[in-house]
């Protein structure tokens, strides 16, 4: 695209850079599900479930705090660590 590229800082993007609402990706999301036959799930429950399986994998509390961009390891600890089995995750 060149000059005509915008840089707003997302990954996902229309053609020319510039960001894509977030019910446009949502719905995509949906409908791509719908296609390869997954039940349907919210494109932000993907987050909660990555967050999950890097705290039951033993990844530090401070890495997941980062990777989901928390500004506090506490609240990731709060968030996620109620619906995780005893001593599915490491403090960090």
């Amino acid at each position: 695209m060149g000059k005509a590229w915008t840089d707003c800082g997302f990954v996902v993007t229309q053609p020319n850079g510039s960001r894509l609402h977030p019910q446009h990706v949502s719905d995509q999301f949906l409908w791509l599900a719908y296609l390869t036959g997954l039940p349907p799930i919210r494109l932000h429950n993907l987050r909660h479930g990555a967050a999950s399986l890097m705290l039951v994998a033993g990844v530090e509390m401070k890495v997941v705090q980062e990777t989901l961009g928390h500004t506090s390891s506490v609240f990731t600890a709060d968030t996620y660590t109620l619906h995780l089995p005893a001593g599915g995750h490491r403090s960090g």
